[in-house]
């Protein structure tokens, strides 16, 4: 008989403490900047001692290689979603609106646009965002040829353009989010639908 394994309680709780410190530079970041965020401003918000921070991150750009890293855990995690649906296409439709309102969200927003402007200027930041960018752009293009054998398409060549143009769709939004906080989100899902089904089917 096996042993059930118990999680550890030192490991338990240094996890604990590491998301604690990302929730909130996430959010001191997108309110306040990346640099207008000080490790003493970050350790308030965490709750915790700036000691405790610099255990964890060895600086604030590391912080953001760890926000890099877990969106994008997260964005392959919806992925493996659609993978695993028993209709891809029709699922991927189906969670149009929840993409939307995640771009559209003012501190998600925010946070992207901050990480970005950073990536600009900051060889290390940039070096995350686009390692991060690559995986997924390579999962969500080999997606996007999964739906189309589904549905009977053989036509490829244009994989990697179509999917580079569905994710500047999606990260435009971030953008109009912040230009345009009032945007009507339910207007936009039926178009997007649209241009979902026009680029995956494409011709």
């Amino acid at each position: 008989m096996t042993p059930t394994t118990r999680p550890d309680p030192e490991q338990t709780r240094a996890q604990t403490r590491r998301r604690q410190i990302l929730d909130a530079a996430a959010i001191c970041f997108a309110r306040e900047g990346f640099h207008g965020t000080s490790i003493a401003a970050l350790s308030k918000a965490a709750g915790m001692s700036p000691g405790h921070i610099y255990h964890f991150f060895e600086n604030k750009e590391a912080i953001i290689e760890a926000l890099v890293e877990r969106k994008l855990e997260q964005s392959l995690e919806m992925v493996s979603q659609f993978e695993n649906a028993e209709d891809v296409f029709q699922a991927l439709i189906d969670r149009v609106d929840i993409g939307l309102n995640e771009k559209t969200d003012l501190d998600n927003a925010a946070l992207e646009l901050e990480i970005l402007a950073e990536a600009a200027r900051n060889p290390r930041v940039a070096a995350s965002v686009r390692a991060a960018d690559r995986i997924k752009h390579e999962r969500l293009m080999g997606l996007l040829r999964s739906v189309r054998r589904a549905r009977g398409l053989t036509h490829d060549s244009d994989a990697a353009a179509v999917t580079e143009i569905l994710m500047a769709l999606f990260d435009g939004l971030a953008a109009r989010a912040i230009n345009h906080p009032d945007l009507d989100r339910e207007a936009l899902i039926p178009l997007i639908r649209i241009a979902l089904r026009t680029f995956i089917e494409g011709q």
